[in-house]
């Protein structure tokens, strides 16, 4: 958890509970995916969070609840029937005036690349999309979706061998019928403003570029001019409007993209750690192998040796 002018930064669903003092028993610590219903919780009403940023994605499942959230310098309700989705970086508060079931999933992007697949991005572009707007539909709509997140969170909170296999298989499902629903012609209402669309650009470069390090088909990786080049921005322009839509500077956005595609690559290729820190910049393994031990507290031969739960 890190501060930041207007609010906190929080990394994981754990942290944010934890600051806010509300119960941590209902999801597992340290996992990169939750699933619950917030009404398990037991808060008076009316509930609020405050004002914070997320470094992770959410999708919220509105059976009979009500309330508003903010995102940035939006207002969106909620209230039966509503579904919506929120990714890393905004500025948001909750303040629920009444919570009967309301299912609560949360998830990373290591849990997104790790789990489903490398290129998860160009499957499920609305994942990136700057600003979503809640969406209420029928009920038979969102029984729909119901069956599949019921269906998680039993697996999720079961003792199945194969629990992890089945929660992914479950999710990437719900993936593909959100974006039957909402996303097929999708045209961003909300990504008119400038900075909007310069952080939109910025993320699907991001993304592409270490898409292209991590299978080897680019060498060099880019520095904040090249990001600035790509869109003809100025290099401080770029930066202060990334610093103030996200929170995170770009120094921060590169090196968690780093991370996440050296777990990726970890998981899921048996490419030698030397290659995968050349891969992604590194000039030798050992400066590699620091960065990583840094962020994550273990090496990456101690991770690729350590089975997912």
């Amino acid at each position: 958890m890190n501060e930041n002018q207007k609010g906190l930064l929080f990394d994981t669903l754990a942290d944010q509970y934890r600051y806010n003092n509300l119960p941590t028993d209902l999801i597992h610590l340290n996992s990169e995916f939750t699933i619950f219903n917030l009404a398990d919780l037991k808060q008076p009403m009316p509930f609020s969070l405050p004002v914070s940023r997320l470094n992770f994605f959410v999708f919220g499942f509105i059976k009979q609840a009500r309330g508003i959230y903010t995102l940035d310098h939006h207002t969106f309700a909620f209230k039966p029937n509503t579904i919506y989705f929120t990714n890393p970086g905004h500025y948001r508060s909750f303040r629920h005036e009444e919570i009967q079931e309301a299912y609560l999933i949360t998830f990373s992007e290591t849990f997104l690349k790790e789990s489903i697949h490398g290129n998860i991005f160009d499957e499920f572009p609305f994942l990136l999309t700057e600003t979503v707007p809640a969406m209420t539909v029928t009920p038979e709509v969102f029984s729909q979706f119901e069956r599949l997140y019921l269906q998680i969170h039993q697996e999720y909170t079961g003792q199945s061998p194969f629990r992890k296999k089945i929660i992914v298989s479950l999710f990437f499902a719900l993936l593909l019928k959100y974006k039957e629903y909402f996303f097929m012609d999708y045209s961003p209402i909300y990504e008119g403003n400038r900075g909007s669309e310069i952080v939109v650009n910025f993320k699907k470069l991001l993304e592409k570029h270490y898409r292209d390090l991590a299978r080897g088909a680019a060498t060099e990786v880019f520095r904040l001019q090249d990001y600035a080049d790509a869109q003809n921005l100025h290099p401080n322009y770029l930066s202060n409007v990334i610093k103030a839509k996200t929170g995170k500077t770009i120094g921060m956005w590169i090196s968690e993209k780093s991370i996440a595609e050296s777990r990726s690559l970890l998981q899921n290729t048996n490419l030698p750690v030397k290659d995968i820190a050349y891969r992604l910049g590194f000039t030798d393994t050992a400066h590699f192998s620091k960065f990583f031990k840094k962020q994550l507290g273990i090496s990456p031969v101690e991770y690729r040796k350590t089975p997912r739960s």
